[in-house]
């Protein structure tokens, strides 16, 4: 079975190669990407699996980079994970209404990274959007 792909999407160079590192040593293919226009322009170029994006980015925002690729008919149903050092409940709903799947709040162990990327694509496969609870 070929590596999954993931798109990791943060402006913080440190924390970008930290999951990009963890991630490629659990398996996975990753992409990564440092603002929004690029995350859109990887999404539609590059097929991921899963895409991991801060809100907070430069030029086109997490949740404005989220609109767009659930507009697009390629990228619509890929499963989306927002990184985010906001915990305040306007944020949550904000990503929530922008599209996001899930959400976890920075700083982030990697290894939890995993486990809700996990449960996203198992979601995914057996037709199910993931609850935001975690159940």
């Amino acid at each position: 079975m070929p590596a999954r792909r993931i798109l990791i999407v943060d402006d913080y160079r440190d924390a970008l190669e930290v999951w990009e590192w963890y991630l490629r040593s659990q398996g996975y293919d990753v992409v990564t990407a440092s603002n929004g226009y690029d995350a859109v322009r990887l999404a539609k170029s590059t097929h991921p699996d899963v895409i991991v994006m801060d809100l907070q980015l430069p030029g086109l925002s997490g949740c404005d980079a989220a609109r767009e690729i659930r507009m697009a008919e390629p990228t619509t149903g890929i499963p989306l994970i927002a990184a985010t050092g906001f915990s305040h409940d306007r944020q949550i709903a904000e990503a929530r209404a922008a599209g996001f799947d899930q959400i976890v709040i920075k700083p982030c162990d990697p290894s939890q990274l995993v486990d809700e990327i996990e449960r996203v694509l198992a979601a995914r496969e057996s037709g199910q959007r993931p609850s935001p609870d975690g159940n």
